[in-house]
């Protein structure tokens, strides 16, 4: 009973640091939290779990602050994530349903994270390396150069200057593509460029024999891209006006100009979401200097089936017939260790959900557009 009650002490602490982001004591304890006990065994329990590292005295008479084990617990033991009310979905579904296009939707989408939370949005665009072919496209541009146009099922538009010896005819061109599109459609670029490399094409088209080395070649190189600049962010200015005396955070902004550690660190975290859809790094847990009195909150979209390949890991999601799906790109929240954890992962997961339904639904209209 004393260690049930203890933690929820902590959790009592926890949420009003994170309200006022002042030092708790034991008597405001008592006056806001119906804890049922004497402020003597409030100021013993908080003794204790500042011996056991839950939480920090930053001045002798002063009341407690979470530390990051404080946090860590806190967020391990919110049970659910409370969903957005009817009002917030709408509300969103009816500013990011006004996209034109979807670069647009991600950087609506960031806008919107950093107003439902306060803080720092980072969205990425879609990966190369786990969208999936939808279309191809070869396109002669010069007597010795062909542009190979790849759409993704996400939308995404790739180009690729393929360098021939002799330009073969356009109906072979044509004829190629049409092969590819009806073998290789719906595989990831690299599984695809697998087939591509087996195709056994006709005699009567000697002139493209090269062409499908060429263009798996091209896939390959498109799977590789780590995209870093396609990042969409917002909220970097409303963070600081909020916390425009924090010095702890001038080292939070230094780390959102290093976009590489950035897409590292969110797409990991978003691989290896909780059974609440969204992953928690708090502090020291990111591995990044300039974060270590910040939090990051990510959960991924669009998640693809894996046809194959990188189904090592145990903490992907599952489709309905059980094979292994991972997310394309992430969405992430990035702000002081005292967030507000529920809001903060419930406006996550809400963003993430719908830009897995946004490109379920729009991938053949952008498609068509794009093309």
């Amino acid at each position: 009973m004393t260690q049930t009650r203890r933690m929820q002490v902590l959790h009592a602490v926890v949420e009003d640091y994170i309200r006022t982001q002042e030092p708790v004591g034991s008597a405001a304890l008592i006056a806001r939290h119906h804890l049922q006990v004497s402020s003597a065994t409030i100021r013993k329990d908080m003794a204790a779990l500042e011996e056991e590292g839950y939480l920090v005295q930053p001045h002798t008479s002063a009341g407690r602050v979470p530390t990051e084990r404080g946090y860590r617990y806190f967020v391990d033991t919110l049970a659910t994530v409370v969903p957005l009310s009817e009002s917030q979905r709408r509300a969103m579904r009816t500013f990011l349903d006004d996209s034109v296009n979807l670069q647009d939707t991600l950087q609506r989408a960031a806008h919107l994270l950093s107003e439902l939370t306060g803080q720092v949005a980072v969205v990425a665009s879609p990966s190369l390396g786990k969208s999936r072919l939808w279309h191809l496209e070869l396109v002669p541009v010069s007597a010795v150069s062909i542009l190979a146009v790849v759409v993704t099922d996400t939308g995404r538009v790739a180009q690729h200057v393929l360098s021939v010896q002799e330009l073969p005819s356009r109906e072979h061109l044509q004829r190629l593509a049409v092969v590819v599109n009806e073998r290789c459609s719906a595989l990831t670029l690299r599984t695809a460029a697998s087939r591509i490399r087996a195709l056994r094409l006709g005699d009567d088209m000697d002139d493209v024999r090269a062409l499908p080395g060429l263009v798996a070649h091209a896939f390959e190189s498109m799977a590789d891209e780590e995209r870093t600049h396609e990042l969409f962010m917002s909220g970097v200015s409303t963070l600081a006006h909020q916390h425009a005396t924090a010095q702890d955070l001038a080292p939070l902004f230094d780390a959102l100009e290093e976009r590489a550690v950035l897409m590292h660190l969110m797409t990991a975290l978003s691989e290896t979401t909780d059974a609440r859809g969204v992953g928690v790094a708090i502090g020291s847990e990111t591995n990044t200097p300039g974060l270590i009195h910040a939090a990051v909150v990510t959960s991924g979209y669009g998640a693809s089936e894996a046809d194959g390949e990188d189904t090592d890991d145990m903490d992907a999601e599952k489709d309905e017939e059980g094979a292994a799906v991972a997310p394309i790109a992430f969405v992430g929240s990035i702000g002081p260790t005292h967030m507000n954890y529920a809001v903060t992962m419930a406006s996550v997961r809400a963003v993430a959900r719908y830009l897995t339904t946004f490109l379920g639904r729009t991938g053949t209209t952008e498609t068509s557009m794009a093309s």
